[in-house]
C-alpha cells in the first residue's frame, strides 16, 4: 500500500509485489512464532495464507488452452500465480479464440474468472493492426459477459529458440520471404529449407517471425527478442486480469487468517500473538489486501504518502463504508481507514 507518492505509477506488476510484501511479511512472522511455540494451528494458518492462487485454464480443443497454460505457469515464478492440475481452482481462466462460443460461457462457473482471447494475432488487420483488433473484441467480450476479457499470443509468451532458429530470423533480414500466409512463408522460393521456415513457424507464427524480423533489422540485439515476443503476447495484461481476478480471495484468506490468530491469542494468551495482531505490518499487509479488492473493481485508491493524503484517504474510505456498497466493500473501506489512520500516525 501507500510507500510512495511514485507507487501510482509504477506498473500493475510492480504494485502487485508492493501489495505481496505486507503479506509476506506476516506469513514470516507468524511462521517464526509457529516455529518458536511449536504450534501447529499457527504454522497451518501460515502455510494457507502464503498459499498462491490456484488458476483452473479451460477451453475447447484448438484454442490453444495448453499453451495459455505453459505460459501462466512460467508467469508463476514471479507472479505466485499457480495452474491447477487438479481443476479446483480459486480463478478459472477461460481460453477462447476468435468467437466467444456458448460452450465457452459454459465454461464461466459463476465464480473469479478471466476470458482469454488467445491466438490473438489472427484477429484480422483492422484499425491498429490485429491486437488492437483483438482488444476491441475482448472488450465487446467483456461487455457481453461481464467477465474480464483479455487477448494473448500466448505462442509468443513461451517462445524459446535455439541459436541456429535465431541465425534463420537474421538471414529472413537480409533475405525476406512471402509471410502473407503460412503457406506462402513455407513454400516460397527461398534459400531456407521448407523443414526450417516450418520450424519457425511453429515456435512463433507470422506474427512473432515478422515482428523478430522487423527489430533485427532495427538493430535490435537478438537477446532483446524475448522481451519484445512477451510484450507482443500481452502475458502480462493477462496475469494481471487472474490477480485483480483473485484479489477478494487473497482478501478473504487473510481475514480468515487474522480470525483465526486473534482466536488463538485468547486461547493461549500469547502476547506475541496479540502483538502482531496490532504491528504495522500486519494492519499495511490487511490495507493492501482490501485496495486490490476495490481496484480490481474499479475503484481508484488515492496513493499518496503525506499525512494531507493519509487524512483525506481516511475520511475519503470511512465515507464510502457507510454508502450503499456490499459487505465486502464495506470491509475492505474499513481497513483502508485504519491503515491510513496509521500511517498517518506514523508521520506524527
Amino acid at each position: 500500500m501507500p510507500r510512495s507518492h511514485q507507487d501510482a505509477e509504477r506498473t500493475p506488476k510492480e504494485r502487485r509485489k508492493n501489495a505481496e510484501g505486507g503479506r509476506e511479511i506476516l506469513v514470516d512472522q507468524l511462521t517464526r512464532v509457529a516455529d518458536e511455540t511449536r504450534n501447529p494451528r499457527l504454522a497451518a494458518i501460515a502455510r494457507r495464507l502464503g498459499a498462491p492462487l490456484r488458476v483452473a485454464v479451460h477451453g475447447r480443443p484448438g484454442v490453444g488452452r495448453h499453451t495459455v497454460a505453459r505460459a501462466l505457469a512460467a508467469a508463476g515464478v514471479d507472479t505466485g500465480v499457480e495452474v491447477s492440475a487438479d481443476g479446483t481452482a480459486d480463478v478459472d481462466v477461460v481460453v477462447a479464440a476468435e468467437v466467444l462460443k456458448p460452450e465457452d460461457e459454459a465454461l464461466l462457473g459463476g465464480g473469479p474468472a478471466v476470458l482469454v482471447l488467445n491466438k490473438a494475432d489472427l484477429c484480422g488487420f483492422g484499425g491498429g493492426g490485429p491486437l488492437a483488433v483483438a482488444h476491441r473484441l475482448a472488450a465487446a467480450w467483456r461487455a457481453g459477459t461481464g467477465v474480464p476479457a483479455v487477448p494473448m499470443v500466448a505462442l509468443l509468451a513461451v517462445a524459446d529458440l535455439d541459436d541456429d532458429l535465431l541465425g534463420v530470423l537474421r538471414v529472413l533480414v537480409a533475405e525476406p520471404a512471402d509471410l502473407t500466409s503460412t503457406d506462402a512463408f513455407t513454400q516460397c522460393a527461398h534459400s531456407l529449407a521448407v523443414p526450417v521456415r516450418r520450424r519457425l513457424i511453429e515456435r512463433l507464427d507470422r506474427f512473432g517471425i515478422a515482428h523478430a524480423v522487423l527489430a533485427l533489422g532495427n538493430g535490435v540485439d537478438a537477446e532483446a527478442l524475448p522481451s519484445l515476443w512477451r510484450e507482443l503476447s500481452q502475458v502480462d495484461r493477462v496475469v494481471a486480469q487472474v490477480a485483480a481476478a483473485g484479489a477478494p480471495v487473497r482478501y478473504h484468506r487473510l481475514k480468515t487468517a487474522i480470525a483465526e490468530i486473534r482466536t488463538l491469542a485468547v486461547q493461549s494468551d500469547d502476547r506475541r500473538l496479540t502483538d502482531l495482531l496490532a504491528d504495522d505490518d500486519t494492519v499495511q499487509a490487511t490495507m493492501a489486501a482490501a485496495v486490490d479488492v476495490v481496484e480490481a473493481a474499479g475503484v481508484c485508491v488515492d496513493r499518496g504518502d503525506d499525512p494531507g493524503a493519509h487524512l483525506a484517504r481516511a475520511v475519503h474510505w470511512r465515507r464510502y463504508g457507510r454508502g450503499p456498497v456490499d459487505a465486502l466493500h464495506r470491509s475492505c473501506a474499513a481497513d483502508i481507514t485504519r491503515g491510513s489512520l496509521r500511517l498517518l500516525g506514523r508521520t506524527r
